[in-house]
């Protein structure tokens, strides 16, 4: 059998292959799918790569299975680790938040400001993958981001820096890092001036640079060995799949609630009505990350949150007696039920989290309104990827609750019925992603039949 584009999904303890024909001639289909556990802590993730084609081709019949390319998605060893390091919490500082989280990192430290003796060991525990230096508008502020490349570099931390601040340090940080010996890029500034946000440069430049260093870790050298095209990371690959349906959709806002986070991404301009209200700026796309709402790892921190005894009731059963039985995929009638509820609670809080607020302030003028956060009120589309809102049996309930969760209308959201509902039904969004790298129109195509929207 030939198949012409296989794409894998490297998680932390499963590896999937997603196999696709016809992505050259226009006339792209979604042929099958294999799974294997993921090998990479075992030294070599060829291993369950090969394992997950193998799973494919016995499902399928096919003797033997060959390919055209293959391209990846990763979030094995603990996904892409950032720390980002800028000038002022609320302006530069969360501009490299938002590029590093909408790239698909997972930011363990942020800092602002000169880096200090502990920031420095805090930098050091945190053990990044890759370490974003922003700080200073263009030709404003320069000290701080130089002074903050000294420490790096002296530090003994080894990961590759890309430089995302004042335009001016460009040269020098380069010759900083150059000297040190640690890889350093530069790119665009993501603060370039006064409440001007420009995320996308650094975002692009961060997934090349996650790719050259994914193929260096452990578990991991040899996967040029079998994959061809682009790796990326995989909450990345999503919102890049995002990026792409608002092209030909509009807004919309994404939502996979996951075994240990749930992760929203959202790509809306926003209202011009809010925005003559808006306290700071927001990037036009955005990926929250919610690490403590996750189905299975932190399914007990959901069950706290919502109260044990209430939940009992509320569902009439024995939560806790459920809880000891818990899996990450249910298998029962009252697991089912228990995991339903969690993963409304957790895509609530999410959406919530994620959709900025309106807020009202007072002056001696009187009182006024004030928008903060995202503005989601344009927003059309809600979109349900995951395993969780494709594959369980009450998804439309559920996501219909979660679309309709701005019941007092002081979240910048849809009001209550306004949302369209559409489902990742093959479960390929990541995959797509990565595939519209290469190939936008068959990525688009593919992500429309998943859809249903063709």
């Amino acid at each position: 059998m030939y198949i012409d584009v296989l794409v894998a999904e490297i998680g932390s303890t499963t590896t999937l292959i997603n196999a696709f024909s016809g992505v050259k001639t226009g006339e792209p289909r979604f042929v099958a799918q294999g799974q294997a556990p993921t090998s990479v802590l075992e030294g070599d993730v060829r291993v369950g790569l090969q394992g997950a084609i193998d799973d494919m081709r016995r499902k399928n019949g096919w003797d033997s299975l060959e390919y055209g390319e293959m391209f990846a998605t990763s979030s094995a060893a603990g996904g892409l680790r950032m720390c980002v390091c800028g000038l002022v919490y609320d302006m530069t500082v969360k501009a490299a938040e938002a590029a590093a989280l909408g790239a698909g990192a997972i930011v363990k430290l942020a800092t602002a400001g000169k880096l200090t003796e502990y920031d420095v060991m805090d930098l050091q525990d945190a053990d990044p993958n890759l370490i974003l230096l922003a700080g200073g508008t263009d030709y404003g502020e320069r000290a701080t981001a130089l002074y903050n490349a000294e420490v790096i570099a002296a530090s003994g931390i080894n990961a590759p820096v890309i430089y995302a601040g004042n335009v001016q340090n460009q040269k020098h940080i380069k010759a900083i890092f150059d000297k040190a010996g640690i890889p350093c890029t530069c790119t665009e500034n993501v603060y370039p001036k006064l409440d001007i946000l420009n995320i996308e440069p650094a975002r692009r430049i961060i997934h090349d640079v996650f790719e050259d260093h994914i193929i260096k870790a452990p578990g991991m050298e040899h996967i040029r060995d079998m994959v061809t095209g682009a790796i990326m990371p995989t909450p990345g690959a999503v919102m890049e799949a995002a990026h792409l349906l608002s092209d030909h959709l509009g807004d919309l806002v994404v939502v996979d609630i996951g075994g240990a986070t749930t992760d929203v991404h959202s790509v809306t301009v926003g209202s011009e009505e809010i925005a003559s209200i808006q306290t700071r700026p927001e990037p036009i796309a955005k990926r929250t990350v919610e690490g403590d709402l996750g189905l299975y790892v932190n399914a007990k921190n959901l069950v706290a949150l919502l109260g044990e005894e209430a939940l009992s009731k509320e569902l009439s059963l024995d939560v806790k007696t459920v809880m000891e039985h818990y899996k990450p995929i249910p298998d029962t009638e009252e697991q089912f039920k228990l995991t339903e509820r969690l993963c409304l609670e957790a895509g609530i809080r999410a959406v919530t989290r994620h959709a900025g607020a309106l807020r009202h302030i007072y002056t001696p003028s009187g009182r006024k309104t004030v928008a903060e956060g995202k503005d989601l009120t344009e927003v059309k589309y809600i979109i349900g990827t995951g395993g969780a809102l494709t594959r369980l049996p009450h998804r439309e309930q559920l996501l219909r609750a979660i679309a309709d969760c701005n019941s007092a209308k002081m979240m910048l959201f849809p009001k209550p019925g306004e949302l369209e509902l559409l489902f990742d039904d093959d479960y390929i969004m990541a995959s797509l992603g990565v595939l519209s790298r290469r190939y936008p129109e068959a990525a688009f195509k593919l992500m429309q039949h998943s859809l249903s929207l063709a």
